[in-house]
């Protein structure tokens, strides 16, 4: 056992390359418990339903993140703060995009989203392919793009640095998984001719195959991997898996090892076990090539974990013990899994306590392949490399949606929210209050500490105000008065508690 740990370790500890191959591999709506990965102080009977090995290879020659967030509890905002390096609420893109010059948020009954970046992201601005192929990475998008509005530049990923794009386009989720169904909306299954804005486009060649649309996405990655290394070029590979975000539909080839699962969550299953089905694919591909110890490999997710509704068994628990889900300011919506796998900086097996987020990618990824940082171009991320070699520090990081989500339950309304140490505070706009958390002792939120530490709340609430400002957030805007949702002031009692620790 032990020739094999100095093994690995050798292994994993050489010099990367100068300028290393990049991979992200960034699922859809992948939650913190949709892994055999325990990113938990102990193993959870969600880690022994799925079936991952890829990923437990991934964590076992890397290092894992047990607080790694994205950055938005939905999909394009986290998107395009990970090609930015900036948070939804500088990028102003903080709700999900689909058709040009239209709001996609939910109607609530007081409130109105602010004048937001409806259409998404644009070329224009620095972003992270564009600053890697200008210094001769070939860059690779294959897989769910979402980053502009359909009939806006932004809705191809060429336009946005992108010298390879497989399969993205402006829609955040497939007509269907399926190639005998062409990957098209399910009104189009029995006429090829009615098309939609839900199918996926580029990929004829497995069109009316009996093939999954995530080993469709790994085939054309690995071909892309394979010829990058032909060439002789170092290349950046985003891989976005549509899945696991719905339509929720099986992968036959995995089926039969849910027996006894609800059949939404068996296929649910499938679709994660076909994820680690496609990193493994990917994984396999540098091995092959022989550029394992020249490649940092990054694994998580756009927001939290499906919960509210689609899935099978109670609603709001499929993250558990975090609590809600996609959509929500609890740590259910935001917490998800991530992975690093990086020879000679993440120390192999290693678990990390430290706050991680999506914008991190962008500094972390520069400053790795010997980019410079755009000037005048402010970044929010933070160069992660310090944490994985053991040098911890307290940070604070904003979560900002003032949008409602489609769906119903816990925290899903709009809100503005830090994390700052273990502690947490929510701002919902509709009711302006307050919820504080202490996520060391109270990862799920059940208990609101609120009322019970005002030292603490004026404090939070001042960070989260001066983190709302120098971001430039919109906030809410109130639908009586026309005006954006004010934070309250404390009312401070005549007995405080607590510290700033």
């Amino acid at each position: 056992m032990l020739s094999a740990v100095i093994l690995l370790t050798t292994l994993f500890l050489n010099t990367s390359a100068e300028q290393p191959n990049v991979v992200i591999v960034l699922v859809d709506d992948l939650g913190w418990q949709d892994t055999s990965v325990p990113f938990h102080d102990e193993r959870t009977p969600f880690n022994d339903r799925y079936h991952t090995p890829n990923m437990e290879r991934l964590a076992r020659e890397g290092a894992l993140f047990t607080d790694g967030y994205a950055s938005a509890p939905v999909c394009t905002p986290t998107r395009a703060s990970l090609l930015t390096g900036r948070s939804p609420a500088r990028n102003r893109i903080t709700y999900w995009t689909f058709d040009r010059n239209t709001d996609t948020t939910r109607q609530n009954p007081v409130l109105e989203a602010p004048a937001w970046n409806v259409n998404g992201l644009q070329p224009g601005v620095p972003l992270l392919p564009e600053l890697l192929r200008s210094e001769g990475y070939r860059t690779i998008h294959a897989g769910k793009a979402h980053w502009g509005a359909h009939d806006t530049a932004g809705s191809d990923p060429r336009a946005l640095g992108f010298d390879v794009n497989i399969a993205g386009h402006a829609s955040g989720a497939p007509g269907s998984y399926l190639g005998t169904h062409r990957f098209m909306n399910s009104k189009s299954r029995e006429d090829f001719s009615r098309t939609s804005k839900w199918d996926v486009p580029g990929l004829e060649p497995f069109h009316d195959r009996e093939i999954y649309l995530t080993e469709a996405l790994q085939q054309r990655a690995v071909e892309a991997i394979d010829r990058a290394c032909s060439d002789d070029v170092p290349f950046f590979l985003h891989f976005a898996p549509y899945a696991v975000h719905t339509p929720i539909m099986a992968n036959v080839r995995h089926l039969d090892r849910y027996d006894g699962l609800h059949p939404r969550e068996a296929a649910y299953a499938t679709m994660i076990e076909s994820v680690d089905v496609a990193l493994g694919g990917i994984l396999d591909a540098l091995d092959r090539n022989e550029i394992t110890k020249d490649t940092i490999v990054f694994f998580t997710s756009d927001n939290g974990g499906l919960s509210a509704h689609a899935r099978g068994g109670t609603a709001h628990r499929h993250n558990a013990p975090l609590r809600s889900g996609k959509g929500s300011a609890y740590e259910g919506g935001v917490r998800v899994p991530w992975i690093v796998r990086w020879p000679g900086v993440a120390e192999p097996g290693a678990r990390h306590e430290d706050v991680v987020v999506t914008q991190d990618l962008f500094p972390t990824i520069l400053s790795a392949a010997s980019v410079e940082s755009p000037r005048h171009h402010f970044i929010d991320g933070v160069d992660i490399r310090p944490m994985l070699k053991g040098d911890s520090s307290e940070r604070t990081v904003l979560f900002h949606q003032p949008h409602t989500w489609g769906a119903s339950g816990p925290g899903i309304e709009p809100f503005s929210a830090i994390r700052s140490g273990s502690w947490k505070l929510i701002f919902f706009h509709g009711d302006l209050r307050f919820e504080l958390y202490d996520l060391d002792s109270d990862p799920g939120e059940t208990t609101d500490l609120a009322s019970r530490e005002p030292e603490r709340l004026e404090r939070m609430r001042a960070r989260l105000q001066q983190e709302l400002r120098s971001q430039q957030a919109q906030l809410s805007i109130d639908r009586s008065s026309g005006l954006p949702v004010v934070l309250p002031a404390i009312i401070r009692s005549e007995t405080h508690s607590g510290d700033d620790s």
